[in-house]
């Protein structure tokens, strides 16, 4: 069934589920949570650190974090470095990665997040503080040498399980793409740029986030109400692309991707500063250092992938429609939400199905079909969170107990980033000092409106995808039950990563999943792609605003605007520099695993359970095309991938050109 179908399907059957409205009166807890208005908090007993940390209840608390966790850095350096080699040093690794990340993890978190001023800037300065920590350590001969003894002595190796054999591995490769290899002045150059790195790539996330700003009088005056104020000016932050008004995206889109020089010259030194660090390590390029390890291996596969993708998909349009390049462009951008241009749906029509609450109530029905997994709705303690209208989430399956906790932080701020995230704040792993599981922590930050007066938070679409998404992240976090916190969850290869939020999408716009839960209340990948791949090859003698033009003359199908710098918005060049291909792998994945596994029943619990045995459970620690291969029940080739890609889009899009010409 096609999006705009199964739109279709559910305003079509609007009456059935009204209906059934009038038989259910109360919400499921987890739902009544999402679509009450939140209560203000009474600080009557001593706060609570955020997230629970003792030390993190006022800003000075993470420099305290911070040297605690270097403290214990230093003595499993001086026993990883002592102990003779076996699995007791991998477990010295992953004790030393999980004491650093739990404090720069949860630091890389508040720094964007947290309302007030102090406690990002102390948040800021601990990432800083930390991953230069990292840098050194990724650099220090003594600690690699323990590490080498241990992986260059076969008898020990077969020793070894393989979970534990991996993480050596990867342990190992982090410290060869830091430059262990190098004398000792070019280490030390290594670092330097490290370092200097982790100041650019904060610089450009920070400001790629940043509102613009023009003269109120510069806009007609009945436009103000869409942006937010300062004075005389108008602040846009963001591209208002659902809007309605026609007038306001375009504002949005000229105001907000207007260059900014000091952001320009941060993204270009950025990738002067990429390019150099990989080829002092002993890579082509970056592209080639951040692919290593990866599903795709080297950026020829992935451009490979992305214009064999490209080339099928013009190919198809031309067949169908040879005249309109617009229509490529409405294509590759098609969904659910330009379901609702194409047939004229009044959004008053659907949008009260779709509730906050109902969405919610519906992914905890979803995984309790599939894993036997519910979301309860907790009480956050005096302190726990940033802002009170995070709402907090366990979540428990139905004979394991309490797998984890996801803070739910889904409303607009006018200090938080735009972006839909998952980050996470605490890996799981398997404690031997405790004999207990570390249960894995993470949050999920959207910016959804908040709720009126007389009504809930009620979603878009494409507002509905995006959380079943980001929640395929935080279910890859919660059901893994990795050994090591090196490999936890999402601590995977990067186009591994996106599989189960992809695979989410799917759920979204199923018919049969949305008609269990819709109750009235009362990605132009292509282009990123090879953008990011371009942008990570060898320099260029000319600007990135030069080469955004033609990638997108060739691989958008639209002409570039003028006075705009798209670039200095992609803030996925930092988290995901050379790898945002990841998207179109993933999609390949997720794409030929719904269709052999879930398009006959999506709620099937023993394909659930398969689900996350073979590709949920083993976050890193395991390659991830063995884990494509042990959920399909076969290796998938280039090919495949890309006939994924294609055949996913072709039926949607013979109807769409008909739609259009008619």
């Amino acid at each position: 069934m096609s999006a705009c179908k199964r739109l279709l399907y559910v305003v079509k059957h609007r009456s059935l589920w009204a209906q059934v409205r009038r038989n259910v009166t109360t919400w499921s807890p987890v739902g009544a949570a999402f679509n009450a208005k939140p209560h203000r908090r009474l600080d009557l007993f001593e706060k609570n650190g955020l997230f629970g940390v003792p030390e993190l209840s006022c800003p000075a608390g993470f420099q305290a974090a911070a040297k605690t966790a270097l403290k214990n850095t230093q003595r499993l350096v001086e026993k990883a470095c002592s102990s003779p080699p076996g699995a007791e040093t991998v477990e010295c690794f992953d004790q030393l990665s999980d004491g650093l990340c739990k404090v720069a993890d949860l630091a890389d978190f508040i720094k964007v997040a947290h309302p007030d001023p102090a406690f990002r800037e102390a948040a800021e300065k601990t990432c800083v503080d930390i991953g230069t920590v990292v840098e050194k350590l990724n650099t220090n001969v003594e600690l690699c040498k323990s590490l080498k003894n241990l992986l260059d002595n076969p008898n020990i190796v077969a020793q070894l399980d393989p979970d534990t054999r991996r993480v050596a591995e990867l342990f190992m490769f982090d410290f060869e793409i830091s430059g262990i290899h190098l004398d000792d002045k070019l280490r030390k150059e290594a670092v330097g740029l490290h370092v200097k790195l982790l100041d650019l790539n904060n610089e450009f996330l920070v400001g790629s986030h940043m509102p613009n700003r023009i003269a109120r009088s510069a806009i007609p005056e009945h436009l103000h109400l869409h942006f937010a104020s300062e004075g005389s000016f108008i602040q846009v932050g963001g591209l208002h692309a659902d809007s309605p008004d026609d007038l306001v995206r375009e504002i949005a889109y000229r105001i907000y991707l207007y260059p900014n020089a000091d952001l320009m010259n941060c993204l270009e030194e950025l990738l002067k500063c990429r390019h150099k660090l990989a080829k002092l390590v002993g890579y082509e390029s970056y592209g080639h250092r951040a692919l290593k390890g990866t599903m795709a291996k080297t950026p020829g596969q992935c451009i490979s992938l992305t214009a064999n993708d490209f080339k099928m998909m013009r190919d198809m349009k031309k067949k169908l429609n040879p005249h309109s390049e617009y229509l490529l462009y409405l294509f590759l951008c098609s969904g659910l939400s330009s379901a609702l241009y194409r047939y004229n749906i009044e959004p008053s029509l659907y949008s009260p199905y779709f509730s906050l609450g109902a969405c919610m109530e519906g992914l905890n029905n979803l995984f309790s079909q599939l894993y036997g997994v519910s979301l309860m709705s907790e009480h956050p303690s005096a302190g726990e969170v940033w802002s009170e209208d995070v709402r907090k989430l366990a979540v428990v399956h139905e004979t394991e107990g309490l797998l984890g906790y996801i803070y739910c932080d889904f409303f607009h701020r006018s200090d938080k980033p735009h972006q839909d995230c998952h980050f996470t704040i605490r890996g799981g792993r398997w404690c031997q000092e405790t004999s207990q599981y570390q249960l894995p922590v993470v949050v999920l930050m959207l910016s959804l409106p908040h709720p009126s007066k007389s009504a809930p938070t009620l979603l878009t679409p494409g507002m509905m995808e995006n959380l079943f998404h980001e929640m395929g992240h935080a279910m890859h976090s919660m059901l893994g039950r990795t050994r090591y916190q090196h490999v936890t969850g999402t601590r995977c290869s990067t186009d591994f990563a996106e599989v189960p939020s992809i695979l989410m999408e799917y759920f979204a716009t199923d018919y049969r999943v949305i008609s269990q839960f819709a109750r009235h209340y009362e990605t132009g990948q292509i282009f990123y792609a090879v953008l990011d791949q371009i942008y990570h090859s060898k320099p260029h003698n000319r600007s990135t605003t030069d080469i955004l033009k033609d990638m997108q003359q060739k691989f958008y199908g639209l002409p570039y605007t003028p006075n705009t710098a798209w670039q200095l918005r992609f803030s996925h060049l930092i988290g995901y520099g050379a790898k945002y291909y990841s998207y179109l792998m993933s999609r390949a994945v997720a794409s030929m695993v719904w269709k052999q596994c879930f398009v006959q029943d999506p709620l099937n619990r023993d394909m659930g359970e398969r689900y996350r045995r073979e590709m949920l459970a083993h976050g890193g620690a395991k390659e991830p095309m063995l884990m494509v291969e042990g959920m399909l029940q076969r290796r998938p080739t280039i090919e495949d991938f890309v006939d994924a890609l294609v055949s996913e889009l072709n039926p949607n899009f013979e109807t769409f050109i008909m739609d259009s010409e008619s």
